[in-house]
């Protein structure tokens, strides 16, 4: 049996403490994706990020809502 690189060990009957968990992680894929994560979703970037993700979108919303009002309302 091959020991798993990422996985959540339950310790159930363990009598010194009965809720104990361990949790086994690879360090070379989670490491990566969490600087990533920690670069671009925290602090004063990801706040930047997120509001400018946001006005994209609301951008985005009006012109549609402005190209389908002028082919409703367009006079023939």
């Amino acid at each position: 049996m091959e020991p798993q690189e990422t996985g959540v060990q339950y310790s159930r009957w363990n009598e010194r403490c009965p809720d104990e968990i361990n949790m086994n992680m690879s360090a070379s894929g989670m490491s990566r994706i969490m600087g990533i994560y920690n670069r671009l979703c925290t602090g004063n970037l990801g706040i930047a990020l997120k509001v400018s993700g946001c006005l994209v979108v609301l951008i985005v919303i009006y012109l549609i809502g402005y190209v389908t009002g002028y082919y409703v309302h367009k006079c023939k």
